[in-house]
């Protein structure tokens, strides 16, 4: 199976990846765009938390009881400002109605519900800058570690063009806590100009996997496992809304010995 999902050109549905058909068994995401006055409702199962990302756009949003008017207002995820998110437990129902056109994105993850609906406001996101050189890029955390939930973490990175992203390459598929944990993990795409392209590596340490991707905007790269470098070539700058999960939540990670010499430079 190649772990490269094209996002459909048209209609509401742009991309969505279940454990089921990533053949793994944490990390859910999907992503939706909507027209102006358009509605839309994301159901939870049972078993899985949910966090929505008002990527672009403008939105009203319900979950049960609880509401909100105006979320988002970014034109651009490459915008130099934090979504909107909405954390939600299971059986949860996102309600939204968009006020603008928009784009959202729900990743879900396992959870049995110790935490309540709320909402992620852009103030409380932690942003960094990351890397040096050819290698920086700009992270903000939506929903780190250190912030509540049972599963799910959620990031967004903007990569400028010409740069490497996620790199030196790293991987997080090993219980071996404190030095590196088992992560799910999936890479969102967007490209700017939108006709463009990013490049993405995925493999391991005995090259079991082993595949190099041309990936489009609005697409998504599964991680199941190993090593996943981003490049973007030249005039072409990169987001990316990554989406982790696995048994313990914690983010631990192992850089590739071939590679980690150019951090000591």
């Amino acid at each position: 199976m190649t772990l490269l999902v094209k996002a459909m050109p048209t209609g509401e549905a742009i991309v969505k990846v279940t454990p089921q058909t990533a053949h793994w068994k944490h990390v859910g995401f999907e992503a939706r765009r909507l027209a102006a006055g358009a509605t839309t409702r994301i159901e939870l199962p049972a078993d899985r938390e949910g966090c929505l990302v008002i990527l672009t756009g403008t939105v009203d949003v319900r979950v049960g009881e609880a509401s909100w008017q105006g979320l988002g207002g970014r034109t651009s995820v490459f915008d130099d400002t934090s979504p909107h998110a909405i954390y939600a437990p299971p059986s949860s129902v996102y309600e939204i109605v968009a006020s603008t056109d928009a784009e959202i994105a729900v990743a879900s993850a396992p959870a049995s519900g110790k935490h309540g609906v709320r909402h992620i406001e852009p103030s409380t996101m932690k942003r960094s800058v990351r890397g040096t050189g050819a290698n920086t890029r700009y992270v903000c955390d939506i929903l780190p570690e250190t912030e509540p939930a049972e599963s799910l973490l959620v990031v967004e990175v903007l990569t400028p063009a010409g740069h490497s992203s996620s790199y030196p390459p790293h991987k997080h598929d090993t219980d071996a806590l404190p030095e590196e944990s088992v992560l799910e993990e999936t890479y969102y795409h967007r490209v700017d100009p939108p006709q463009g392209f990013a490049f993405q590596r995925v493999y391991t340490d005995t090259r079991d996997i082993d595949e190099s991707m041309a990936v489009g905007d609005h697409d998504v790269v599964m991680v199941p496992r190993g090593y996943h470098p981003v490049v973007m070539p030249h005039g072409y700058r990169g987001y990316y809304l990554n989406v982790m999960a696995g048994p313990r939540r914690e983010w631990h990670f192992r850089n590739d010995p071939a590679h980690e010499w150019m951090i000591a430079r």
